[in-house]
């Protein structure tokens, strides 16, 4: 194999093979049903161009016979009024028609064989390109199939374009998300442990303490003499509230012992009216 040859098969097979990746089996099925519909429209159109001038034909043939009936009775009147001549010429108009009409019958006899034909190889692409449709959508559905099996196949691989973009972009959300919440950790951390304190003061743990201290005994001081001026203390407190409660219960246990004093009018009237229930 020559140079130039062995260039022309790479290109060749190069141009194949790009022409495979981007061809659509669906479309190119379509496009192979169309052309066989367009073809067996042409051979019905040949058809009926071939019945249209074997109708011709027949009219032509109809009108001869018109007028070889026309030229036999000519004859006749000829013959009648004894006009032998007149006699010939007609019959001889009349076998020149009859002429006419057996070559009509002949040609009108070939038109309809190609007919017949024609008809016969119609219905027979017609049955074929029947056939091709039910092979070609279900092509078609299988192809659709393994296309939308495949593009599931990929989604739930990872492998698609698309999809590994979805799983980066995850990646990236992430390791951002990881980040974020570490810094936030590392804050609260820093700010548990009083680092930001000592950043902005000059004052060490001892002293925060020691402050601490200071301010809690200030507090109490401040309470004692709160109470010093009131004139109570602790214990003074705590009796005020225990003889309070004591007067509090003698006042209750007063207040029942009147409750429970009955008149002896109460009871007088009490027994007038049992006795009248009795007597009723």
């Amino acid at each position: 194999m020559g140079i130039l040859s062995r260039t022309s098969y790479v290109i060749r097979s190069k141009i194949n093979a790009v022409l495979n990746r981007s061809e659509d089996p669906r479309e190119t099925l379509d496009y192979s049903y169309e052309k066989m519909r367009d073809e067996l429209q042409q051979v019905k159109q040949g058809i009926a161009d071939l019945t249209t001038q074997k109708k011709r034909l027949e009219i032509q043939k109809r009108r001869l016979e018109e007028n070889v009936e026309k030229h036999n009775e000519q004859a006749r009147e000829a013959v009648r009024q004894d006009r032998d001549d007149l006699a010939s010429r007609a019959l001889e108009k009349k076998q020149a028609k009859m002429n006419q009409i057996e070559e009509l019958e002949t040609q009108i006899a070939n038109l309809q064989e190609t007919q017949d034909d024609l008809v016969d190889k119609k219905n027979q692409l017609q049955n074929r390109i029947e056939e091709f449709r039910t092979k070609k959508e279900t092509m078609k559905a299988r192809y659709e199939a393994a296309e939308a099996s495949s593009r599931v196949s990929e989604a739930m691989s990872g492998v698609g374009d698309e999809m590994g973009d979805v799983s980066r972009a995850l990646e990236r959300a992430e390791d951002q998300t990881d980040e974020m919440e570490a810094r936030s950790a590392a804050m609260d951390e820093l700010v548990d442990t009083g680092a930001f304190d000592d950043a902005m003061s000059d004052k060490d743990a001892i002293d925060r303490e020691l402050d601490s201290g200071r301010s809690n005994a200030e507090v109490n001081t401040e309470l004692e003499t709160l109470k010093a001026e009131m004139g109570k203390s602790s214990a003074d407190a705590g009796s005020d509230e225990s003889d309070e409660a004591e007067t509090t219960s003698d006042a209750d246990a007063d207040a029942e012992l009147e409750e429970m004093d009955v008149s002896d009018e109460d009871v007088e009237a009490e027994l007038e009216e049992l006795k009248n229930e009795e007597d009723n």
